[in-house]
């Protein structure tokens, strides 16, 4: 486990912990500051390792939330000593030759490995869970999202910002000048989510929304607009989409369709008070999908909103679910001609 220090990575480590992961040893690797810390895990106690040419060999699997740059440099050396690698970071996303695979999604995928497996960006995985059932019954042309990300997604210290920042507007105190995010975050909402590259009115993780889905879903044509933004939570992303699908399809049926998907909890009767919550979803495995209700300005158009935990379903377990189906399906120290 690379970078199981993180916030991904103790979430990676404990979903292994409660999945009975079947592994006959489980190292985890840190940064140099890190090396040598201790961390329960079960019954054992493991002990951090940094990096090194030596230090690497002899694993079947390395699974990846370190960041890009460790991505980049230490996932092909990984893979050349044997193992194969399930990364977090969006580094390996878009590479032709890389599966980007979602468990309940795309799982076929993972056949063409060539020693890296991708997870995808957490917003995208929850979406195109509650979109595939949708895609394989009556196709989809079209998709407009907007999504409401929590603090967590960009970790520790911006969680740690949010509450030095609430803490002082509750208690009239002068705020701490931001340092995470470009503004205050407590009791605001920010339309931006990562950065801006120059000339593309479209942040980062809009682009990586647009491009993941098609890849994902296997739609190259498919037409996706993504809109996202930070919102003072701790935990729990939450979406709403518009789906325009090729072939009719009414609430009632998607709310059928949905409750029998693998992956999903339809949580639907608002007159009640009961849909979606970000706090609901924390913790929790399944993507909640709920507010299913027809678009009234275009007869193919359903409105949903869908909530998953953004460290759990839309980084950790998927990362873990990878593995089991990678030893499950014997690709394990298999991999594709061309390396």
């Amino acid at each position: 486990m690379v970078g199981a220090t993180g916030a991904v990575g103790s979430t990676i480590l404990g979903v292994m912990n409660e999945r009975s992961f079947a592994a006959d040893e489980v190292v985890p690797f840190a940064s140099e500051r890190s090396a040598g810390r201790t961390i329960d895990w079960g019954e054992q106690t493991l002990t951090a390792q940094a990096l090194s040419d030596e230090s690497i060999r002899g694993f079947d699997l390395a699974l990846f939330s370190a960041g890009s740059g460790v991505s980049e440099e230490w996932g092909p050396r990984f893979a050349e000593a044997g193992a194969v690698v399930v990364d977090n970071s969006s580094f390996w996303r878009m590479e032709e030759d890389v599966p980007l695979v979602v468990a309940e999604v795309n799982p076929d995928a993972l056949e063409g490995h060539r020693g890296i497996v991708a997870n995808p960006n957490c917003s995208t995985m929850q979406m195109v869970v509650a979109l595939k059932p949708i895609l394989d019954a009556v196709g989809i042309q079209r998709l407009v999202v907007s999504t409401y990300q929590s603090v967590s997604g960009t970790g520790q210290r911006a969680m740690e910002e949010l509450h030095r920042q609430a803490a002082a507007v509750v208690d009239a105190q002068e705020l701490p000048v931001p340092s995470v995010y470009p503004h205050q975050i407590a009791f605001n909402v920010l339309p931006q989510v990562e950065t801006f590259k120059d000339g593309d009115d479209y942040s980062t993780e809009e682009r990586k929304m647009m491009a993941e889905t098609r890849k994902i879903l296997g739609e190259p044509d498919l037409g996706v607009s993504a809109t996202c933004a930070r919102v003072p939570v701790y935990t729990g992303h939450s979406e709403s989409i518009n789906v325009q699908t090729r072939d009719p399809l009414s609430p009632d049926e998607c709310r059928a369709l949905l409750a029998s998907a693998p992956g999903v909890v339809v949580v639907d009767a608002p007159a009640d008070g009961l849909y979606p919550l970000a706090v609901d979803a924390a913790g929790r495995d399944e993507v909640l999908v709920g507010r299913i209700r027809r678009d009234p300005s275009h007869e193919h158009c359903l409105n949903l909103w869908v909530v998953g935990d953004n460290l759990r379903k839309g980084a950790a377990l998927n990362a873990v679910q990878l593995a089991e189906l990678l030893v499950e399906r014997g690709l394990l120290g298999v991999r594709s001609a061309v390396a």
